[in-house]
């Protein structure tokens, strides 16, 4: 039979020294860690986006957009100093065109 310790009895101090002091505080520290590993991560995901962001999005809408405001002030300029009247026919082919145009 096992031998139930008597709890009247003195606390032995050398085995609470070899356990930890707290069990809560391992359990911050795994989650302090847990927290800065994802808010790294999310800083990290934002740099990426970022980088998107400045290196793709923005320069190739800048060409298409800009691109489509020379047309329309060459148009505006035509219509001005020539009697001639600029017509896109096909407006779906004019704004794909544009597309493709900006992308290469």
């Amino acid at each position: 039979m096992a031998e139930i310790p008597d709890p009247t009895s003195p606390i032995d101090t050398d085995s609470l020294a070899s356990l930890p002091s707290s069990l809560a505080s391992s359990t911050i520290d795994d989650d302090d860690r847990t927290v800065d590993d994802a808010e790294r991560e999310w800083k990290e995901s934002l740099q990426q986006l970022e980088l998107l962001l400045s290196m793709v999005v923005v320069p190739y809408l800048g060409k298409y957009f800009g691109r489509k405001c020379a047309y329309w002030g060459w148009a505006k300029f035509m219509e001005w100093k020539y009697p001639v009247e600029v017509v896109i026919s096909s407006p779906k082919t004019f704004k794909g065109s544009g597309a493709v145009e900006a992308a290469l």
